[in-house]
C-alpha cells in the first residue's frame, strides 16, 4: 500500500509538472538593446605619424582661407538690379508667356519622364541610347584635335545666330 500511495503521489507530482510546464510563466527580464559596434579606434601614433609627414608649411595652409578681393552681393543689391531689369524690359507680357512655358515644358517632360521609367526594360534602352550617343558625340567631336576645333566654330554659329548678330 506504501508503494501505491508513493507512484500515486508520483503521477501527482509528475502530472504537476507537466501541468505547470505549459502554462504560460512570466519572467521578468529587462531589456537591453543591442547597439552597433564602434569602428576600431585610431591610435594617435598612427595619425600624428601621419601628420608629420606632411610639411609644415603645406599643413598649415590646409586650414588657412583666404579672403577674396571681389566684393560680396547681399541680397538688397540683387533685389534693386533685378528691378532695374525688369523696369527695362519693353514686352513684360511676353517674358512672363515665355517663363510660365517654360515651366509647363519641364513639368510635362518630367510626367514623360516618370511614365517611361515605370514601362519594363524600356529605362535600360534609354539608358543605351544614352550611352551610344555619348560615345558617338565623344569620338566625332572631342577625340581629335580638328573635330574639338569644328565644334567650337560650330557653338560660335549657334551662339551667334541665337543672339541675331549673323
Amino acid at each position: 500500500m506504501a508503494t501505491a500511495v508513493s507512484s500515486s503521489s508520483f503521477m501527482a507530482v509528475a502530472a504537476t509538472a507537466i501541468l505547470i510546464s505549459r502554462v504560460p510563466v512570466v519572467i521578468r527580464t529587462t531589456r537591453c538593446f543591442a547597439l552597433p559596434p564602434l569602428p576600431p579606434r585610431v591610435s594617435t601614433s598612427s595619425f600624428s605619424s601621419s601628420v608629420k609627414l606632411i610639411p609644415e608649411s603645406r599643413r598649415f595652409s590646409l586650414f588657412q582661407t583666404k579672403a577674396s578681393d571681389e566684393p560680396s552681393i547681399e541680397a538688397g543689391d540683387l533685389v534693386t538690379d533685378l528691378k532695374e531689369k525688369w523696369d527695362k524690359v519693353e514686352n513684360k507680357s511676353t517674358v512672363l508667356l515665355y517663363g510660365g512655358g517654360a515651366i509647363v515644358a519641364v513639368w510635362v517632360s518630367s510626367i514623360l519622364v516618370s511614365a517611361i521609367n515605370s514601362v519594363p526594360l524600356l529605362p535600360k534602352i534609354m539608358e543605351l541610347v544614352g550611352l551610344g550617343y555619348t560615345g558617338w558625340f565623344v569620338y566625332r567631336y572631342l577625340l581629335f584635335k580638328s573635330s574639338r576645333k569644328e565644334l567650337a566654330t560650330d557653338i560660335e554659329a549657334l551662339k551667334k545666330k541665337i543672339a541675331g548678330i549673323e
